[in-house]
């Protein structure tokens, strides 16, 4: 196979991103022709077809999967080489590719706005999904980092844990368990528990509480987003359980309100991790260093005027 241009091999990763050419020029701020010149001196050089046409997109052949492959590793290498140049002048750049889990998502902005704000050449590339998601997303290389509660067990990790995870049972303030006293575990199933799906760190977490406590668990509704659950508690159409990350702004502005049931304020832990075999780039390993020195810190602050600990 002769030599081919990085300009070729970023053409052909796009092209079968957006399985367009058109879309693939205006992400690399190009023509089309220009596009599909550099696909058809990489086809040259490959000696067999990449792409074919199906109806209005553009798919990849067999040796054009093989070979995108390929691509977006020599690619990642070379940014991966740029950034190390970067560090060896002092400057901490390039992009911090990291994924979260869904309840993570409310706690982790803030820490990358402290980490960007000292160091303004870092782009950041947050991907958000279940922890299935996450987990694939770090077994294929297409995140560096990855921030969930237990670490994976399909594949190797190295994991830090950087702060506590509170998860606690959330509630309109105006439905009438609010005012009930001497609540207990039973007392909840019966209003409409509403919890996420199976998988996620918080449906574990719930399972575990009600077994250690011996209490009879019965979901009412199992929602696969955060958002939803905590739209219908708002509204008073049942009980949530959550992390306390997630429920932050409705606490702060008394759209939710902890229920004080004693005993069932849940820790967990959050793990910052990266694939054992796989050596972090630079501004990936930054990113872990600060997130385990300075996480837990910036967790407080941002729980410091939220009263979120049952009574």
């Amino acid at each position: 196979m002769h030599p081919s241009s990085f300009k070729q091999l970023q053409a052909l990763v796009q092209v079968a991103r957006y399985q367009s050419v058109s879309r693939a020029a205006e992400a690399m701020h190009v023509t089309q022709p220009a596009v599909s010149l550099h696909l058809k001196l990489l086809e040259e050089a490959a000696g067999l077809p990449l792409t074919r046409k199906q109806g209005r997109n553009i798919q990849l052949t067999a040796a054009g999967e093989l070979l995108v492959s390929h691509a977006e590793r020599i690619l990642a290498l070379w940014e991966e080489a740029g950034d190390e140049i970067a560090a060896l002048k002092g400057v901490t750049s390039g992009t911090l590719r990291i994924g979260a889990v869904m309840t993570a998502e409310h706690l982790l902005p803030p820490m990358l706005v402290r980490f960007t704000r000292a160091r303004p050449h870092v782009r950041i590339k947050l991907q958000v999904g279940s922890r299935p998601e996450v987990i694939g997303m770090l077994s294929r290389d297409e995140i560096d980092l990855a921030i969930m509660g237990t670490p994976p067990q399909e594949f190797p990790t190295s994991a830090s844990r950087f702060a506590r995870h509170p998860m606690a049972f959330f509630i309109a303030p105006s439905h009438p368990l609010m005012t009930r006293a001497g609540l207990s575990l039973s007392d909840i199933v019966d209003h409409n528990l509403l919890v996420r799906e199976r998988g996620s760190g918080t449906r574990a977490a719930i399972e575990r509480l009600y077994q250690d406590a011996g209490a009879p668990l019965s979901i009412g509704s199992e929602l696969s987003s955060n958002e939803a659950i905590k739209q219908m508690t708002t509204a008073g159409l049942g009980v949530a359980f959550l992390s306390v990350h997630a429920c932050t702004l409705e606490l702060k502005n008394r759209l939710l309100a902890v229920l004080p049931v004693p005993n069932t304020l849940v820790l967990g832990d959050w793990h910052v991790m990266h694939k054992s075999d796989r050596t972090m780039p630079t501004v990936a390993a930054s990113f872990h260093e600060f997130i385990v020195e300075h996480g837990q810190q910036v967790i407080y602050d941002e729980l410091e005027n939220v009263a979120w600990k049952p009574e």
